[in-house]
């Protein structure tokens, strides 16, 4: 056995039990030839007494020996000198013939396999020519006895070997299997949270960014009209605090992961025609909401997305388009529901808008990614096509899921009708 095997054996309780046992039966062995001999009254009782005691010295000094378990080389030599002693005790008695059997495991516990198959071989040998001496006969009983001793050491070694490294071959699999599922849940829990904070990113750019830019615009307004029309400032400014009073209603509801009030009041299409009153009310910007085909229930998740969208395209429309006029239209299908945004701005290049957190950006062109990382959850897709002075189309479909029982249609909107906070 290697030494780093003998270190992490000596670690297991099997392996403590077993050398217990193993003291125990060479003390007993010994035990058993000194008093035999003294029983018996043989001439050489004395010496057998000596030997035994010296024997049982050298080999209980071997435990406490730390060198002994780290170095092969010293380890040899401790059996060297109990074989030697063991030698002499097996010339003195044929009692000494039984100290094989647990010499055998000793060997095979600190030795290398290359090393301790010899020493084993050998002391089947010397045990077979000593209890052959002794008796002077040699059968096969007496060759047989020591070998298959030998044997049954050399198997309970090897198959005990081999399952501590299958063990330890599965207890390394258990550990990486633990690390790795610690690996996963820390990716699992990261991941969580970059998606907390892209959906919270969402949530603050369609609503309250959108909403203060609104407020903004309404108090510019207010302000250009004092002192000459206070009653239209009036008017703007109670217009500002509407749109604030239902950002903060919007801000509280998407920390908690609530649906937007609209949609709360409503069904997705009565939603769209109070947001596109709410952005023709609050800017210059004439809208137009239209719904086509048979409105249908849709999951809440398709509703708040298709909302949240058409809230991001107006506001962009409003903020960079300079536009006079957009078109809302939203289109059940029998499989998809599409929602298209147009307007007659000025356009723009969308391979050129900057991506977002890029330099270039300059706090822009966060809407377009939100509205894809919105239609892209829902395993859908969104287009935009524009160029400069033709105006931008924004047009995204969902799948459709199982067709369910139809919504109710909302009343049609007004060219100058007025969404919630349209910035």
């Amino acid at each position: 056995m290697t030494e780093e095997a003998v270190t992490a054996h000596s670690l297991t309780p099997v392996l403590r039990v077993l050398r217990s046992c193993l003291h125990l039966m060479v003390a007993a062995l010994l035990a058993l030839a000194a008093v035999r001999a003294l029983a018996e009254d043989a001439p050489d009782a004395p010496a057998v007494l000596a030997t035994a005691v010296a024997l049982f010295a050298v080999y209980a000094t071997g435990p406490r020996l730390p060198r002994l378990r780290s170095s092969t080389g010293a380890a040899a030599l401790w059996l060297a000198a109990v074989a030697l002693l063991w030698t002499v005790l097996l010339a003195l008695t044929q009692d000494g013939v039984w100290l094989a059997f647990p010499l055998f495991f000793v060997q095979l516990h600190l030795l290398p396999l290359r090393g301790a198959l010899p020493a084993v071989a050998a002391t089947t040998v010397a045990a077979v020519a000593g209890f052959g001496w002794h008796t002077h006969t040699l059968s096969v009983g007496t060759v047989l006895g020591p070998a298959l001793g030998a044997a049954v050491a050399v198997a309970v070694v090897l198959g005990y070997e081999a399952l501590y490294r299958e063990s330890e071959q599965r207890r390394r699999l258990i550990e990486e299997l633990t690390a790795a599922r610690s690996d996963l849940a820390a990716a699992e829990h990261a991941a969580g949270v970059l998606a907390e904070r892209e959906r919270l990113a969402r949530e603050i750019h369609d609503t309250l960014a959108q909403g203060l830019s609104s407020i903004q615009l309404l108090l510019r307004a207010a302000e250009r009209a004092l002192p000459q029309r206070p009653g239209t400032a009036l008017g703007h400014v109670r217009q500002a605090r509407t749109a604030a009073v239902g950002n903060l209603a919007e801000a509280r509801r998407f920390v908690r992961a609530l649906s937007p009030p609209d949609l709360e009041a409503g069904s997705l299409p009565a939603a769209l025609e109070r947001l596109c009153a709410t952005t023709a009310r609050t800017s210059p910007l004439a809208v137009h909401c239209q719904v086509s085909g048979a409105p249908t229930a849709l999951p809440t998740a398709h509703e708040v997305a298709l909302l949240r969208i058409a809230q991001s395209a107006l506001a962009n429309t409003v903020r960079h388009a300079g536009a006079g006029r957009a078109e809302l239209t939203l289109s059940y299908m029998d499989t998809e529901v599409a929602l298209d945004v147009v307007d007659d701005g000025a356009g723009f290049v969308p391979a050129e808008v900057p991506a977002p957190g890029s330099a270039a950006a300059r706090g822009t062109g966060f809407g377009l990614a939100a509205m894809r990382a919105r239609a892209r959850a829902l395993q859908g897709t969104l287009v935009v096509e524009s160029a400069p002075g033709e105006g931008t189309a924004v047009a995204v479909t969902l799948p459709c899921p199982a067709a369910s029982a139809p919504a109710p249609s909302a009343p049609a909107a007004a060219p100058d009708a007025t969404p919630e906070a349209a910035s």
